[in-house]
């Protein structure tokens, strides 16, 4: 049995916040929280509070304002020689280095916070900071060595019953199957996911669930209205929550079910709003995969080829530089797809999973 989803990362005064509170609603309160520990002089308050202020600016796209409050967090902790503090404070710190692309930082930052949580004693902390290296070594496409890592946070998040982390593990595996063609086997995981969510009241990690779920759909079973209207259910929950991060991604993946269903000019629509929202966050991987799809499906409407590959040229190079070996991929596929020779130093590195 799983408990009911709680958000960990809510803490002291906070702890009442749902998971599924707007992320508006939780900046509001949480600012509100922080201001009032600074006048008591509560610096652990200070520190729990400043916590949650990092991942409502996170999540909302506020980069340089979560940026700034997830140090203020930290420093406040270390004053205080809280571990367990700290360790929340650079996880959310190598979460946003992640969410922003510098993933070298990211797994620097998430290595430092997991050895910190376990010092500290806060097995949470620990556990979702494992998570977050596992899942960036997954968006680099580096899944040998982060796919048993993942199979250990999923064990262990049964065990303890606990459903959020469940479900964030089942979809970051899920999404490895799916990358390398086990449809059927990312599907189930997947689907398995959106109901725990659902039973533990986890709209986020459902509405990431339905996602991948769409995804399959359209790739497998070639069944785009299916898929979209389970990414409508899914940006109904973003939109309610405030979650400009996941909303981008949801926006990406119709761009995806509509190309595969040669809805180019649809698509083409789709990718430019995704890549908007994307460059507004501040995610260059969701810039990268959308524009790649933006770039496919104006190939498709007849656009120049000679731009078509300037453009393919520019995104290899600038995701290369990022480390993102599977979204590069990706892009030596497109090469094929649209019939355009790969630069030189490209031709010979293979498609990749996908």
């Amino acid at each position: 049995m799983y408990s009911k989803a709680f958000a960990p990362e809510y803490q002291g005064a906070l702890t009442a916040l749902s998971v599924n509170s707007s992320l508006a609603d939780v900046l509001a309160k949480a600012t509100e929280q922080l201001r009032a520990a600074e006048r008591s002089g509560s610096r652990q308050e200070v520190a729990r509070a400043g916590l949650a202020v990092a991942e409502a600016h996170r999540r909302l796209g506020h980069v340089e304002a979560a940026d700034r409050a997830w140090k203020a967090s930290y420093r406040t902790a270390r004053s205080t020689g809280d571990l367990g503090a700290m360790a929340w404070a650079l996880w959310s710190g190598g979460t946003l280095a992640r969410q922003r692309g510098a993933l070298a930082l990211a797994r620097r930052l998430l290595g430092l916070a997991a050895d910190l949580g376990e010092r500290g004693g806060d097995v949470v902390a620990r556990g979702y900071s494992l998570a977050g290296m596992a899942e960036t070594g997954r968006i680099q496409g580096d899944y040998r060595a982060v796919g048993a890592l993942h199979e250990r946070l999923l064990a262990e998040a049964r065990k303890r019953g606990e459903a959020r982390h469940t479900v964030w593990a089942l979809e970051g595996i899920a999404q490895m199957h799916r990358n390398t063609g086990s449809y059927d086997t990312a599907f189930a995981m997947f689907e398995e996911a959106a109901g725990i969510a659902e039973k533990a009241e986890d709209s986020r990690g459902r509405a990431w669930a339905l996602r991948g779920m769409a995804d399959i759909l359209s790739a497998r079973d070639d069944e785009p209205d299916r898929a979209l209207a389970l990414l409508a259910e899914a940006e109904a929950t973003c939109r309610e929550m405030n979650l400009a991060g996941a909303l981008a991604y949801n926006h990406k993946m119709r761009g995806n079910v509509l190309f595969r269903a040669r809805r180019y000019e649809e698509a083409r629509q789709v990718y430019a709003e995704a890549l908007a929202e994307f460059r507004t966050i501040g995610e260059p991987r969701g810039a990268a995969l959308s524009r790649l799809g933006l770039v496919k499906a104006l190939a498709h409407l007849g656009r120049d080829r000679a731009e078509t590959a300037a453009d393919l040229d520019e995104l290899r190079r600038a995701l290369d530089a990022m480390g993102l070996r599977h979204v590069s991929a990706m892009v030596d596929k497109a090469y094929a797809e649209l019939g355009i020779a790969p630069p030189v130093c490209c031709a010979d590195e293979g498609d990749g999973p996908r």
